[in-house]
């Protein structure tokens, strides 16, 4: 199994759950050290799903795609490659360390070892690479110096004092034609045995690879499927693309009208990464974790891999780069020392500026404020002498009034009604009317109770706020708890100086009106309205039944 890209946590979970084992590399689009190294990713994963001896599956899923799950998988560094089994983490390592994912798999996913097994023809001790193949030329007719072993327990053997073993029947009749041959079969065997030592000065040839092999089926039938594109067109814009499908898109829309945009796609010869190559600023970096500080540093992401040896530094190459280093670094301490000189000495400046400015600001305030003070004990002062003057004015002014008429000040009509300048002492006290006054004063007509529905309409005029609807609906409550409890002194008499009297029903015209003619009169100290024992029950009721038929009509 090669490499899985998994487009949904969902994808990811079931995942777990379907291999033994599974190695997941969590990775980002926008991270230029995991692009870099996915073709090395695939290139492991490949190798060890060659391998059968280990079972480990290869998975790779996004940031973006998980989301917010990514805290549960608690990533903090990309890219980090986790191996699981199950749904279980047996560890993981950050960064791009491919040597220490082979350690953890090696660690976590070994081969079984189901025992020592025999080789072919014999023994139960397995025979070494070499003896084995001298058995195999044996078995064919070519034993070389025919002291060719025929169990793996003759390996440990002095060649010298091999003694022959009796062959089975089958394997005699097998043999038989290759004796009659032995003398080319022993030379072709030598001259097989010889070939290893003589590779190494033959070239060795270059393996040509289609770069198309690595392009995800899936791109390639969006484009030609979904999109119409050929198949040429759409494996070129992939390579050319940063193999996605957007990066695919832009660059054919760039070179569609390339003359050789339709010819077919070269193989290219498969070199080993030697190193890799900012195309961002074209820097050469040796290994990845170079290159993954290098991409921290300055945020470049766009980098391929080169065949470009990068050359180690000799000894005085080092010595030089560590000598500009240490004076690059003094230099830049020095500049950063004086720096720092000039901006204490402003900030110095600054602060005592401040404080000046502080001290100003307080002094003025201070002289501000004993000013005002100043102000306002002077303003007291010329205040009550005014007043003083005023007083002393005020009482001439009497004392010559008393004098031009015989003692009596005359009186002013005001708001309050009649409010003389001083005290009176020849007129009669609060409270207090003379006869001649009480005689002139017109007498009010006692409430009538005829006049009940006068009084009733005169409340329910008042639409305003519903204060005419709150009045009848206390009318109703003082009336009905007589009607209902008629021997009751509690509710023969009304509270004149409580809240609800004074706000909801004294304001209004008729509604004292209507309680006066059913019987109700102010008690002596003028502080409640009290019923009459001689009050008439049949009254009381009729004004009951026409108040709450008025309550009911206002608030509809």
């Amino acid at each position: 199994m090669t490499l899985q890209e998994l487009d949904t946590p969902e994808a990811l979970s079931s995942f777990l759950s379907a291999n033994p084992h599974s190695l997941i590399c969590f990775s980002a689009t926008w991270c230029g050290p995991c692009k870099a190294s996915k073709p090395q990713l695939e290139a492991l994963a490949s190798s060890y799903a060659a391998d059968s001896s280990v079972n480990v599956a290869f998975g790779i899923v996004y940031e973006h795609v998980l989301g917010d799950d990514v805290q549960r998988y608690k990533v903090k560094a990309f890219p980090t490659y986790a191996l699981f089994k199950g749904s279980d983490e047996l560890g993981r390592v950050q960064g791009v360390n491919f040597d220490g994912i082979k350690a953890l798999i090696g660690q976590h996913c070994k081969a079984h070892n189901f025992g020592g097994g025999s080789s072919l023809g014999g023994g139960g001790v397995a025979a070494s690479a070499a003896d084995a193949r001298a058995q195999r030329l044996a078995r064919f007719g070519g034993g070389g110096n025919g002291n060719v072993p025929k169990e793996g327990a003759a390996a440990s053997a002095n060649p010298d004092t091999e003694k022959k073993e009796e062959v089975p029947d089958e394997e005699m009749k097998d043999a038989a034609p290759a004796k009659a041959a032995a003398t080319k079969s022993e030379e072709d065997s030598k001259m097989d045995v010889d070939e290893p030592e003589k590779s190494d000065t033959i070239c060795e040839k270059v393996e040509m690879i289609d770069p198309t092999e690595s392009l995800k089926k899936e791109d390639v039938e969006t484009l030609t499927g979904a999109m119409g594109f050929s198949l040429i067109r759409a494996q070129k814009g992939l390579l050319n693309g940063n193999g996605s499908v957007e990066g695919a898109v832009e660059w054919l829309l760039t070179h569609q009208e390339d003359a050789n945009i339709d010819d077919p796609i070269e193989k290219v010869p498969k070199h080993p990464v030697l190193s890799y190559k900012c195309n961002d600023c074209g820097k050469i970096l040796a290994n990845m974790a170079n290159l993954e500080l290098h991409a921290n540093k300055t945020g470049h992401s766009d980098f391929e891999e080169s065949t470009e040896q990068k050359k180690a530094l000799t000894a005085e190459e080092k010595q030089a780069q560590m000598a500009k280093i240490k004076t690059l670094l003094k230099a830049k301490r020095s500049e950063r020392e004086e720096v720092e000189k000039v901006e204490n000495v402003e900030l110095e400046k600054q602060r005592r500026f401040m404080g000046q400015e502080m001290a100003k600001t307080r002094e003025q305030m201070e002289r501000d404020e004993r000013k005002r003070s100043v102000r306002t004990r002077k303003k007291e002062k010329d205040d009550a002498v005014r007043e003083r003057q005023r007083i002393r004015a005020e009482l001439e002014k009497d004392k010559r009034e008393r004098i031009a008429n015989k003692g009596k000040l005359k009186g002013k009509l005001g708001v309050d009604g009649y409010n003389p300048d001083a005290i009176q002492y020849n007129v009669p006290g609060e409270g207090q009317q003379t006869e001649e006054a009480a005689a002139k004063k017109p007498k009010k007509a006692a409430p009538s109770v005829a006049k009940m529905d006068e009084y009733i309409a005169k409340v329910a005029s008042y639409r305003a706020g519903g204060d005419g609807g709150n009045c009848l609906k206390i009318l109703k409550a003082y009336i009905g708890n007589v009607v209902k409890n008629p021997d009751d002194p509690k509710y023969r008499k009304i509270n004149t100086e409580n809240k609800a009297y004074k706000m909801k029903v004294k304001p209004f015209m008729g509604a004292k009106s209507l309680l006066l003619c059913l019987g109700f009169a102010p008690n002596e100290g003028g502080t409640a309205l009290e019923l009459g024992e001689d009050s008439d029950m049949a009254a009381l009721t009729q004004a009951k039944e026409k108040v709450e038929a008025a309550y009911e009509k206002y608030m509809k």
